[in-house]
């Protein structure tokens, strides 16, 4: 698609980062009033630390001067303590591909996540993760993600 550049996000973005990260979970059926009032100063806060310590990298995309969509990603920060070698196990992980709505199936959420894959590999990524919505999976498959052996147990 030529008419949709790529470019990197800057700390000046994260505002509009953070409305797409909102966006997304609207998008996939999460009501507003679960949603902590304070998610923009949250999201924000993250982005400066994922870039001081994960070296997070965004990408935006771009029409006519309009942003149709972004995307970003990073070290993964872990669950557990990390004992594996980086040469064994440095993870990376996807998060916030994000298109607007009418720019939706034209193959710049792949675009994204192919500018962010490439920032991690870059790094020295290992292996790369995400959690994919329902919409998204289709494109993730033909990036070549598997399912993993996370599993989840609901409590309440």
């Amino acid at each position: 698609m030529s008419d949709v550049t790529l470019r990197p996000a800057l700390p000046a973005d994260d505002a509009l980062l953070a409305r797409h990260f909102h966006d997304m979970w609207r998008d996939n059926d999460v009501p507003d009033e679960v949603i902590v009032p304070d998610w923009e100063a949250r999201v924000t806060a993250f982005l400066a630390d994922a870039r001081a310590r994960l070296d997070y990298h965004g990408v935006i995309a771009e029409s006519a001067g309009a942003v149709v969509g972004s995307a970003g990603g990073q070290l993964f920060a872990g669950l557990y303590p990390d004992v594996l070698a980086p040469a064994h196990r440095k993870y990376g992980y996807v998060w916030g591909v994000y298109v607007e709505e009418g720019w939706r199936c034209r193959g710049i959420a792949r675009r994204l996540t192919e500018a962010v894959l490439a920032h991690l590999k870059e790094i020295g990524c290992t292996r790369v993760f995400l959690h994919s919505s329902p919409h998204g999976r289709t494109v993730y498959d033909k990036l070549g993600f598997e399912p993993t052996n996370e599993m989840g147990l609901a409590l309440r």
